[in-house]
């Protein structure tokens, strides 16, 4: 039996300046491109929660700001829409700083994770505060 999965909308476009929310010294990071996004000709790539992206810290500890690294987007204001028919969203856009395998940099997320992320990220799961 195939499980229910999320409509997840893409909201997030590269470009964008998100939160960082987690403990590694970033405060605001830019979206420089979109890890796996095999897109169309002129368009803009975007990403959705759960997607792993490219960011350059652009506010946070000296030894942090100007770095390329890689960040899971683990909240977004835009809707999404679980298959039991509930909406959920958040009040801001936040990301979390993570190695090429997934398991996050910091030692505490602060806020909320969408159980989506919590299935596709258990690291990043266990050390939430709170999983909606």
């Amino acid at each position: 039996m195939k499980a229910l999965q999320s409509t997840i909308p893409r909201a997030l476009a590269t470009g964008t300046r998100v939160v960082c929310s987690d403990n590694t010294g970033a405060r605001l990071v830019e979206v420089v491109s979109v890890d796996g996004y095999h897109g169309v000709r002129k368009r803009q790539p975007c990403l959705g929660i759960g997607d792993m992206a490219t960011v350059s810290v652009k506010k946070g500890t000296p030894e942090m700001r100007r770095k390329l690294e890689k960040a899971v987007v683990i909240r977004q204001k835009k809707e999404i829409r679980r298959a039991n028919g509930i909406r959920l969203s958040f009040e801001d856009n936040a990301m979390v700083l993570v190695n090429d395998r997934g398991e996050p940099k910091g030692t505490e997320i602060k806020g909320a994770v969408p159980r989506e992320i919590a299935e596709r990220y258990p690291k990043i799961a266990s050390m939430a505060t709170m999983i909606v």
